[in-house]
């Protein structure tokens, strides 16, 4: 799951400007300077089985390349059940920003039947729009290297996903539904969707990583909790 996000992570900083993603020895460190993509994507993950030292180690590196980049708000990841990574955030002064839930499952048996809803073309530019990002997010992006679906209602754009390929997983990120289309199925039919195409293009898990309010949906579509990543900010 982590390898994926961190290749999709990869891909973004293409085409961002000065961006990069780092592998250090305790964790990966994603780097966003400027555009839109600044607001969204600098994120640090910890790795996991860190003792104190080495998590000491590795927050030095995450919180000097954020300032020698001069980013001041980001978010360094830490599995809820790494306790010695967790007391060496919390011991510099980091809060809890938010959590997330790492779910996955296998591509064998998609409890979920492919959908029957009125999808539109895998439209970047569409994709952009639906998703409601800021103007010129992901827009130095290849598409080519994202597989984006967009639901519909009465021919409209309403909701919108997209999802990344590494090594047989598919990551599945940014679903969403505008306001007024929500609670109608969309969410699920877009998930159900997404999964189908994955196994069709040879993939064999799925991953992701789940607001609390989407985690039925989730759950729904088969995949299990692989617990919750704590999400830390200065």
């Amino acid at each position: 799951m982590l390898g994926t996000l961190f290749g999709s992570w990869e891909r973004i900083a293409e085409g961002s400007e000065g961006a990069s993603v780092a592998r250090v020895s305790g964790g990966v460190i994603a780097v966003f300077p400027s555009g839109p993509e600044r607001r969204f994507y600098n994120n640090a993950v910890l790795n996991r089985g860190l003792d104190r030292v080495r998590a000491g180690e590795a927050a030095n590196e995450i919180l000097a390349a954020y300032g020698d980049a001069a980013v001041d708000r980001y978010a360094v990841w830490a599995h809820e059940s790494e306790q010695a990574a967790i007391a060496e955030l919390e011991s510099r002064g980091l809060h809890v920003d938010t959590t997330t839930r790492a779910m996955a499952m296998s591509l064998d048996e998609i409890p979920l039947p492919r959908p029957e809803i009125q999808f539109g073309p895998s439209d970047w530019a569409e994709y952009l729009r639906t998703a409601e990002l800021p103007e010129g997010t992901l827009a130095g992006v290849d598409p080519g290297a994202f597989d984006v679906v967009i639901g519909r209602l009465d021919g409209e754009g309403v909701s919108a996903a997209m999802a990344y390929d590494r090594d047989g997983d598919c990551g599945i990120f940014n679903l969403g539904t505008i306001e007024r289309a929500r609670r109608q199925g969309l969410g699920t039919a877009l998930t159900a969707e997404l999964l189908h195409r994955a196994r069709e293009r040879g993939c064999t898990t799925a991953s992701l990583q789940s607001t609390e309010e989407a985690e039925g949906v989730y759950r729904s579509a088969g995949f299990r909790d692989l617990g919750r990543f704590i999400e830390y900010a200065p």
